[in-house]
């Protein structure tokens, strides 16, 4: 019965840091007005004033002067109207909250400033100014501020709201304005350098506890459309205008994940698979003891067409690893932070406009990779496997911050490991000679891009019969950008043109153990194999579809060619044909490891790792890949420490 009030107090909580943040600037503003005045480096901006006041040209100053007219109150409150107009009048359906999150950004920020300025008296540098001085404090900058919460408003809602790589450079020619505004204010001796930072403090903080109060999702899961697991949902009054069926599909289990899959997101998946015909439609959902819901008991009691899975990569991954080699299509239903596979198989990122697409085509075969390791029980996954800087960050990520900025948590969380230290390792490649490496991270991929489009696994293909490998190893600050270059390129040359699955057939896969090159200044180093195994020399962090495992010395990577049917829309696999359950063969699990920790023929142990100390136990990879067969396929493999990562 509280429902409701719960949720808009949980809301609303984040709004009462806005006096804190009122109390922690006007405490910084007496600071430096008072004790702090004669301490550097607040004694040298005197200095820093001075300087701008003498280097003045024509050309700048008219740049300063037109910045002052987007930093200032009219430009603010006329352009912060306009956007929120747009929000509200133009989408087929009113961005409400994203409307109420801009003009909240902007009227918090400048009621906060007032007060301030009622609080803190600084007088203006003592320069000549090109502005009129206005009679409220120097401290913090007002112009500044504003800027921020504007624009700063504007490039969160182009990141988090928009799709496509361009969103990307329009939030960055959004973030340039605020630190802009900020020297032109310098520039026309209106504030001191101290000012300029308290208006970017201001704005940012304001920007950041608005954003988390209006644009999370703080409610608590949605039950499922049916109220109780197993049951049918409620089915409409009609079902007048429905669409043929999909071939095979009219026994759907829907995998759901009660936090990711909203409740609004549910009901249309129910209209979509009633529209299609899909009457006999059963709905789980995923604990974090069952990552897969009740999938297993539902096909081992009898014939499941299709299973829908709404939720992240880590919910698809746990389902398919329970589906390789069943013959079962899958239905990606993207409703998580990262959703790779989905962006990867160029399925629409709306999580109805995926279904609905993918129930309009037909069944695809692509591969999987089957993982193992040390403490790593063998597990499936669909998108990435690795260990080092990947897995601290997926690690460390913010649950809160993943809510409220989605993938961009991922971002703050990598920036926090920049400077980790490198591993030293052994790679062998197939039945390669064993390789020497040092590496911040190693990634093994069975598709290749990340959000936004990023390559970094350019040659990766999710019907290759392949696994991607790649090691990165930056050094310093210029490795870093050498590396956001390389990447930055592979996005502008557009290599998501090509077919999101393309067909093997006409062409021979690479040899085992490519090393075909070193890019980004031998930051990157790229490899291709079936099976790849890793040996640490200590215990790395290691992450699998974005769910953390336990910390280990192994990873043992292998492809099972051909393992899981997707289903896709027909434009995305123009090169396949199509497969048919009662001609394709279905594929057996790979077996599991010999006890014995041997392999037959020849033999894959890598050479030691010239570390400190033992290894422990090294527990050898899983079996060839997988082959035809009538074995059933494998329960799905739980993951140490798993987090549930949507």
């Amino acid at each position: 019965m509280t429902t409701g009030s719960g949720a808009a107090a949980g809301r609303i909580r984040p709004l009462l840091l806005l006096p804190a943040l009122w109390a922690l600037m006007v405490g910084a503003g007496l600071l430096i007005t008072g004790p702090a005045a004669a301490r550097w480096p607040l004694s040298a901006e005197s200095g820093v004033n001075a300087w701008f006041a003498g280097h003045r040209t024509g050309a700048a100053t008219a740049v300063s002067e037109w910045l002052t007219l987007v930093a200032s109150t009219e430009g603010v409150v006329g352009l912060t109207v306009v956007c929120v107009v747009a929000l509200v009048a133009l989408p087929r359906v009113p961005r409400w909250r994203e409307a109420v999150f801009l003009g909240g950004s902007v009227a918090a920020q400048s009621a906060l400033f007032l007060l301030i300025t009622l609080c803190v008296q600084r007088p203006r540098p003592v320069v000549s100014h090109l502005d009129p001085a206005p009679p409220t404090s120097s401290f913090p900058s007002g112009h500044v501020g504003a800027s921020v919460a504007l624009y700063g408003g504007l490039a969160a809602l182009a990141v988090t709201r928009l799709r496509g790589p361009w969103r990307y450079a329009a939030a960055a020619a959004l973030l340039v304005v605020p630190p802009a505004v900020a020297v032109s204010r310098l520039y026309r001796g209106m504030h001191h350098p101290s000012d300029v930072v308290g208006g970017l403090v201001n704005g940012a903080c304001t920007l950041l506890v608005v954003g988390a109060a209006l644009l999370a999702s703080r409610g608590r899961p949605a039950p499922a459309p049916t109220g109780r697991e197993g049951g049918q949902p409620p089915l409409p009054r009609s079902a007048e205008g429905a669409v043929p069926a999909a071939r095979g599909a009219r026994r759907v289990v829907v995998v759901r994940h009660p936090l990711a899959c909203a409740e609004k997101v549910a009901h249309q998946v129910r209209d979509i698979l009633v529209r299609h015909g899909c009457t006999d439609v059963r709905w789980t959902s995923t604990t974090a003891e069952r990552p897969c819901g009740g999938l297993a008991s539902y096909t081992a009691a009898g014939r499941v067409d299709l299973v829908v899975v709404c939720g992240g990569d880590g919910t698809v991954r746990a389902c398919a690893d329970a589906l390789a080699g069943s013959g079962t299509a899958l239905a990606v239903v993207p409703c998580g932070t990262g959703n790779l596979l989905a962006r990867n198989l160029g399925l629409p990122v709306r999580p109805a406009a995926a279904l609905e697409e993918a129930l309009r085509g037909e069944p695809v075969r692509i591969d999987v990779g089957r993982v193992s390791g040390d403490g790593l029980a063998p597990t499936r996954f669909t998108v990435m496997a690795g260990a080092g800087f990947d897995a601290v960050m997926v690690r460390d990520a913010s649950p809160r911050l993943k809510t409220s900025l989605g993938w961009l948590a991922y971002v703050v969380s990598a920036v926090r490991h920049l400077g980790d230290p490198a591993m030293r390792l052994t790679i062998r490649l197939d039945t390669g000679d064993v390789l020497h490496r040092r590496a911040r991270m190693v990634v093994v991929g069975n598709v290749g891009s990340l959000q936004g489009g990023v390559p970094l696994l350019p040659d990766a293909r999710p019907d290759s019969g392949r696994l991607e490998v790649v090691l990165l190893d930056p050094r310093g600050g210029a490795g870093w950008l050498a590396v956001a270059a390389h990447l930055l390129r592979g996005m502008t040359r557009g290599r998501s043109v090509r077919p999101a699955v393309v067909s093997t057939t006409a062409g021979t896969p690479p040899a085992a153990g490519t090393t075909e090159r070193l890019r980004a200044r031998g930051a990157l180093e790229y490899f291709s194999a079936a099976r790849v195994d890793v040996r640490f020399a200590g215990p790395q962090a290691r992450e699998v579809d974005g769910d953390c495992a336990v910390e280990g010395t192994q990873l043992v990577a292998e492809v099972e060619p051909g393992a899981l049917l997707v289903q896709l829309p027909r434009s995305k696999h123009p090169a396949l044909a199509r497969p048919s359950r009662a001609t394709a063969p279905a594929l057996a699990p790979a077996s599991a490891p010999d006890p014995s920790g041997t392999r037959p023929g020849p033999s894959t142990e890598p050479a030691p790792v010239p570390a400190d100390g033992d290894h422990g136990d090294r527990h050898d990879g899983p079996a060839a890949p997988v082959r035809p067969g009538r074995a059933a396929p494998a329960p799905p493999a739980p993951l140490g420490r798993a987090r549930d990562v949507l």
